[in-house]
């Protein structure tokens, strides 16, 4: 069953006297349990089309179903809604609130989806074990390394059960061994039955999703099922 259908859609920005076609036709479905990687070189329009696909921004023509839901022409506020239901984030910068706990960065997604505090602890202690940092769950940002900030990221962006995960170059800021560690997680997530959409530029980061699309000037150069995943599970 399809968790996104997207349908001929482009987006023209305006840059000067010149139109800018960021994306141009770009059609393609992705069902429930699948993991997708979105590759492309710099230009080629993937952030604009994950942009598109987390509800960031709509597109200027064509039309994109999110889980049975039409957000193509959405207003703001009401496409602000089905983000925070629908689309776990994981960026590469972490975006975590310096001040705030572990467990209180996670929980964020709960309080804006107005979720009663005992319930928004009780989400949160779970989705901290599922990346084994229940026992950080107290500590500020600046008291974990990189890896435990993205893994408390990843806890954050699964708190409200959402329909897909959408990962922006999840190992960007990295080294190679958290990378891996990082990548596992996403294993463990897939295998729980969770929709994985990473967007990243490194050919090893794709190689764990089942599925990868390549895109080139706005459009589909290639989408293609991948044979032969690089395969983890959580090491501890």
């Amino acid at each position: 069953m399809e968790v996104i259908k997207v349908e001929d859609i482009s987006k023209i920005y305006q840059v000067g006297s010149q139109e800018v076609r960021a994306l141009d036709g770009v059609s393609l479905s992705i069902n429930y349990n699948e993991y997708v990687a979105i590759m492309g070189p710099s230009g080629s329009g993937k952030s604009t089309l994950m942009n598109m696909l987390g509800c960031l921004d709509t597109p200027t023509k064509g039309k994109y179903i999110l889980n049975q839901i039409d957000v193509s022409e959405m207003e703001d506020n009401a496409l602000a809604e089905v983000r925070n239901k629908e689309i776990g984030f994981v960026f590469q910068t972490f975006n975590l609130l310096p001040r705030y706990s572990t467990l209180e960065n996670v929980c964020l997604p709960l309080i804006y989806a107005g979720v009663q505090k005992h319930e928004r602890i009780k989400r949160g202690l779970e989705v901290l074990v599922n990346v084994d940092l229940d026992n950080r769950k107290d500590h500020k940002p600046n008291e974990l390394s990189g890896g435990q900030r993205q893994r408390v990221s990843i806890a954050r962006a699964l708190v409200n059960n959402p329909s897909i995960i959408l990962a922006d170059e999840p190992t960007g800021n990295l080294d190679s061994k958290t990378s891996i560690d990082i990548m596992h997680i996403f294993e463990e997530i897939y295998n729980k039955g969770n929709t994985i959409i990473v967007v990243t530029h490194e050919e090893e980061i794709a190689s764990y999703a089942r599925r990868i699309i390549r895109l080139r000037d706005g459009k589909v150069e290639k989408d293609e099922i991948n044979s032969k995943p690089t395969l983890g599970t959580i090491k501890n």
